[in-house]
């Protein structure tokens, strides 16, 4: 019976493994995390044209431009602008960090109006409830999963 056996060189988890499923490769890179910083890619351009307004209100939000000798990982950046020939620029996109607290403290006031949005035409919606025929504003969802 020990002639029968195939010796354990020969067998390597290579050959047994399961195959790889393709993906789609990610149209950005995720940089290496840097703790306390989160990363926003912040456009700069859209379809050649310089977008100088909406790159100067992320400055003035807070955040800041990545050098990309600051992340050798990614190596895809290409040169698209003098003005940021230091930075990582893919596709009229800029890389860029800030501060986590702040970031929170953004996510936090676009909640809040967000919030105030809902609660509005909520109110409006309600001014014309009347008792003899109510409306239903009913927020919840549920999600099941398998048979019922």
């Amino acid at each position: 019976m020990a002639e029968n056996r195939t010796n354990r060189e020969f067998q390597t988890r290579d050959k047994t493994a399961r195959r790889r499923t393709w993906q789609r490769a990610e149209t950005l890179p995720t940089p290496n995390p840097e703790p306390g910083y989160d990363f926003h890619w912040v456009r700069i351009s859209t379809r050649g044209e310089a977008d100088p307004t909406n790159v100067s209100l992320m400055l003035r939000e807070g955040w800041e431009p990545v050098k990309a000798s600051d992340h050798p990982e990614i190596t895809l950046a290409a040169i698209e602008s003098e003005r940021f020939k230091d930075n990582i620029v893919i596709g009229g996109l800029m890389l860029c960090k800030a501060p986590s607290e702040l970031v929170g403290e953004r996510n936090e006031y676009f909640a809040d109006q967000a919030g105030a949005q809902i609660k509005s035409v909520d109110n409006n919606f309600m001014r014309e409830n009347d008792p003899r025929m109510p409306l239903f504003n009913n927020r919840s969802s549920q999600t099941t999963f398998g048979r019922r």
